[in-house]
């Protein structure tokens, strides 16, 4: 076996988001072809709904690229990966040509042996920006599968986006209990959320109906991460892997222990479609 056929049986074996550097070379010296017959898709969501959890049990397939936050700043391309390019010239096409730039550096070639390729966007992103042509490209692309993403508690989605802004501690890599001090919310603040929330899901739930597209609830996932990543391999056309959280759940105590003023808005919040959400 010659050398050339060896580097090619051993890229062959590359996953890509790993080594995007060596991938790269291999595919542009023509040691392994690259294709872009793979399921494209995104994962669609708001913040602290549990899209970490999610992108990272997804991303720790052997055959899927699940890039990050793509498009929630327009003067930072969001990889949320390395080794994938950022200088001013792909920033420039990144900024002023959004629905070249996926075509050209997102759902470009890969190896053969990615078969998913996606990323992470949230209901607000890029919007009001230079990035919000990426949105009339996802609802035209009605082949990208959609991972619709929701957390049932919006409460908790909301406590839990405080206390990251307070304590600046947004993901648990390491399992490490962090303990906060219970904090005072704000009522209608936490009204408004929980409107804008539903009308983001619902909304977002009508421009992709036609789109290939599941529901994936965070309190599901974060019970049974097993099977529903069974489903989502499925969805995702993969080949069946066991795969793993890469982040850990923030530790958190009950919500009448996490809120100053839980009772005053479990009262406030009773008979109303939000009551549900104050049950510990």
């Amino acid at each position: 076996m010659n050398l050339i056929e060896v580097l090619r049986r051993r890229a062959a074996n590359l996953k890509y988001s790993l080594s995007p550097q060596i991938s790269k070379l291999v595919l542009n010296v023509g040691l392994i072809a690259g294709y872009r017959d793979y399921t494209r898709f995104i994962i669609l969501t708001r913040s602290r709904s549990g899209s970490k959890m999610l992108r990272g049990l997804v991303n720790s397939h052997s055959q899927v690229v699940t890039f990050g936050e793509m498009f929630k700043d327009p003067m930072n391309i969001g990889w949320d990966m390395p080794g994938f390019p950022k200088s001013e010239r792909y920033l420039d096409l990144f900024r002023n040509d959004t629905q070249r730039f996926v075509d050209q550096q997102v759902f470009k070639k890969f190896p053969i042996q990615i078969k998913a390729v996606g990323f992470k966007i949230f209901y607000y992103h890029a919007m009001g920006t230079e990035l919000e042509p990426i949105w009339d490209y996802l609802k035209n692309n009605q082949n990208i599968h959609v991972l619709h993403l929701k957390r049932q508690n919006i409460l908790k989605t909301h406590l839990s986006k405080k206390k990251a802004e307070l304590t600046d501690h947004w993901i648990n890599l390491t399992g490490e209990n962090v303990t906060a001090k219970p904090i005072e919310l704000d009522y209608k603040e936490l009204q408004r959320d929980f409107i804008q929330t539903r009308r983001w899901e619902s909304e977002a739930d009508q421009i992709f109906s036609c789109h290939p597209k599941i529901g994936v609830i965070y309190e599901k996932l974060a019970h049974d991460y097993v099977g529903e990543m069974d489903r989502i391999q499925s969805f995702l056309n993969l080949d069946f892997e066991k795969v793993k959280p890469q982040t850990h759940k923030q530790a958190s105590k009950p919500l009448s222990e996490s809120i100053l003023n839980y009772q005053e808005l479990k009262k406030r919040f009773n008979r109303t479609p939000w009551e549900e959400f104050f049950t510990d």
